[in-house]
Order: structure tokens, then C-alpha cells, then sequence
């Protein structure tokens, strides 16, 4: 049985005095109050009115069940108050977790103004290039770059994310421009680890040719950054989203190279753990982020300058 609706007609029924007066306060008919009446009696395996032709009474368990049941009643109207509000105005803390160059290339920037809207929402953000297990470690929205997401969770997906192939000026005059992907394997190459590929590039051009080669590379590591540093300076190929490559590309320090061919498109996703109970502070830093990098020209989703 509906127990809310149960406890509703007996408090409606215990305070109008009469079947025919609670069903008018609830809008019912007095059969259908009766009937939630002999419910709740089953399910509480007691009676708790006295019925009669002349006058109806409470029980002595229905006089402590009304004192309850009245409590409860006025506890749910709290709580849905209190849910309400924070739909409109999300209280509370909200933990995310955010790759790191991402992190403070992209996000870093948006947070201020999200405060602003959300005053009362308090952040805790942790920057990994890990994939967090957000239930056991109590993440809210975990936000990845990636071809597709996880089928286990649920993900929105947020933006583009172009990934550029480039290497600097001077790794170029020495080694030669690589004209094809296969011409990869014969240079220096410098890999993210956690590349869902591996060392091995699939390239693609826009006509549908691919390309797959294995690259052989002498430094591996878990931050794009670190690898964006070491190709300015010479290290070698790199394969980078456009946001952490944009601005060295844009001066000259990092040149693009194979521009026909392209590892693609990944995408910026939302992930969570469940679309039903998604929470209102989760929600609106979700669509916030829709609404800040679903712009087509956004620098996080441009195509890096050649």
C-alpha cells in the first residue's frame, strides 16, 4: 500500500471527525478514504478508529499512531520544501574530479563565474589523469576525455575535443617532417599513458583512409603537460588535445605535422552514477559546463592553430 497516502486520510480523518469531512479536505470520495483507512489498519496489524453509527473514536494505538503519523506528514512537507529550494539554490559540497592539464588549462577559468551563480555550492576538486572509481571515492561528476565513456556509467557528453599531432621547429629540421603516420615509426615519440590505444596511433583522413602505426617511444608519462614541455624543447612527436597545444602552436614553438591525417575527435564527457537520482548540485555544474564549452569555437574544443 501507499503508507503517505494511508497516514493522510487518517490524519484528515482524526481531525475532521468523519469519513464524509476528511474525504472533502482530501478531495476523495469516502469510500476511497474508507478503503486507505482498512489499509493501513492491515499494515499495521491494529485498529485505529472506533466506527460506529453515531460517532467515530481513536483507538488508544490510533490516538499514538496520530501523534506520529501527523510528524511525519509534516517532516516530508519539510524536506520537499528543503529540496525545492535546493534545486533552485544547490547547497552543499560538490566533489569533482577533472583531468589534470584540463583542469587548470580550462576549468580553472570557468569556476569563478560558476561561484558566482552558486554561492552556497562549496567545491572539493581533485585533478588526476586517473580514472577515479567514483563511488568509492565518493565523486559527484568526474569529467574525461575520451572516445567513447564507460558503459557502466552515465556520461553527457559535454564538447569536441580535437587531438593535434606536432613537434617543434627545431625536432623538425633535424629529423624531417613525417609525411605519412607510418613515417612515425621512425621517430622520437612521446606518449600519454594513459592513451586507451596504447603505442598504437590510428590515424584518419577526412576521405576515410586509416592508418595504424606503432610507435616506439622513450618517454611515457601521465600528464600531457609535462609531454607538451618536452616536445617544445625538442623532445620529440607528440600526439595532445588542442587546449594544451593551442597556445604553443599559436607561437611558434610547437608545429603541427600530418595535417590530413588525424587520430580524430574525442569527446569532453560528464560521468556519473545514475540519471534518476542525479543531485540538483551535480546537475547544474553539468549543465553549466554545457552551456560554457558546447560552444562551437570554445578554445577547450577548437582546433589547434597551424
Amino acid at each position: 500500500m501507499d503508507i503517505i497516502r494511508g497516514m493522510e486520510a487518517f490524519v484528515a480523518l482524526a481531525t475532521a471527525g468523519s469519513f464524509v469531512a476528511a474525504a472533502d479536505k482530501l478531495g476523495t470520495s469516502t469510500a476511497a478514504v474508507s478503503r486507505q483507512i482498512a489499509a493501513l489498519e492491515t499494515h499495521l496489524g491494529a485498529r485505529l478508529v472506533h466506527r460506529t453509527t453515531r460517532r467515530l473514536s481513536l483507538t488508544e494505538a490510533g490516538s499514538q499512531f496520530l501523534e506520529r503519523a501527523e510528524q511525519i506528514l509534516a517532516d516530508l512537507v519539510e524536506a520537499e520544501a528543503v529540496v525545492g529550494r535546493e534545486a533552485a539554490n544547490p547547497v552543499g559540497l560538490l566533489r569533482v574530479s577533472a583531468p589534470l592539464s584540463f583542469g587548470i588549462s580550462v576549468l580553472g577559468a570557468l569556476l569563478p563565474e560558476f561561484r558566482r551563480r552558486f554561492p552556497d555550492l562549496r567545491l572539493d576538486i581533485d585533478l588526476s589523469d586517473r580514472v577515479v572509481d567514483l563511488a568509492h571515492d565518493g565523486v559527484d561528476v568526474a569529467i574525461r576525455i575520451a572516445q567513447a565513456p564507460s558503459p557502466n556509467l552515465i556520461a553527457r557528453r559535454i564538447a569536441p575535443i580535437p587531438i593535434v599531432t606536432c613537434a617543434s621547429p627545431a625536432y623538425l629540421a633535424a629529423h624531417g617532417h613525417p609525411t605519412h603516420p607510418s613515417d612515425l615509426s621512425a621517430h622520437e615519440t612521446l606518449s600519454y599513458s594513459y592513451l586507451s590505444s596504447g603505442d598504437t596511433w590510428t590515424f584518419r583522413t577526412a576521405a576515410g583512409d586509416t592508418a595504424a602505426v606503432r610507435v616506439r617511444s622513450n618517454v611515457h608519462a601521465t600528464n600531457g603537460d609535462l609531454l607538451r614541455r618536452l616536445a617544445v624543447e625538442g623532445g620529440g612527436v607528440i600526439v595532445q588535445p588542442g587546449f594544451i597545444v593551442e597556445d604553443d602552436i599559436a607561437a611558434g614553438r610547437l608545429v603541427q605535422v600530418l595535417p590530413d591525417w588525424s587520430l580524430g575527435t574525442f569527446g569532453l564527457y560528464a560521468v556519473y552514477l545514475s540519471r534518476r537520482h542525479l543531485s540538483a548540485k551535480a546537475r547544474v555544474f553539468i549543465d553549466y559546463l554545457v552551456e560554457a564549452l558546447g560552444k562551437e569555437r570554445h578554445p577547450a574544443n577548437a582546433p589547434a592553430r597551424r
